[in-house]
């Protein structure tokens, strides 16, 4: 089952990046999907069951539009406005993390990472080190609230 799923994943990416349906593509795709398939998917799925669950793959695909227009413009339009009026306050926050899974935890890293302003210096003992364009509370509970909370919480319904 991972195969198939791995392979179907690599599949729709691939026709969707190429931007077309010709014969061509789609017989590329299928020999790319099944070669990466067979030398990733028991690499990549750790735990199959997971892959029987349809709203997962609701909640990553809802997850991924939220993140790319909502939080992203959000950010920016945040990090633009402190580099007009010179407000920053930069530091490393900790902040607590009850992800458990590799794959949750990369994505709330990647999530934080990629979001203007924010950076993961590192991970340690349940906590991200985060370096903050403005950090409005050193309190790690109040700096989750404000940088990866939301992150979390979808990571952990996708992942764990």
């Amino acid at each position: 089952m991972k195969y198939i799923v791995v392979g179907l994943i690599v599949f729709i990416v691939y026709v969707s990046f190429a931007g077309s349906t010709s014969p061509y593509t789609l017989a590329t795709a299928t020999i790319i999907s099944v070669i990466l398939s067979a030398l990733t998917a028991k690499y990549l799925v750790v735990d199959e069951r997971k892959l029987m669950e349809p709203l997962r793959l609701l909640i990553l695909i809802y997850y991924f539009f939220k993140y790319m227009t909502i939080i992203e413009f959000k950010a920016h339009m945040d990090v633009v406005k402190r580099t007009f009026t010179m407000e920053i306050k930069p530091g490393i926050v900790k902040v607590p993390v009850n992800a458990k899974s590799r794959y949750a935890r990369s994505l709330i890293m990647g999530s934080i990472t990629n979001t203007p302003g924010t950076v993961v210096l590192d991970e340690k003992d349940d906590y991200f080190y985060v370096n903050w364009i403005y950090v409005s509370s050193p309190d790690p509970l109040e700096a989750k609230k404000a940088i990866s909370e939301e992150f979390e919480n979808f990571a952990i319904k996708i992942f764990d």
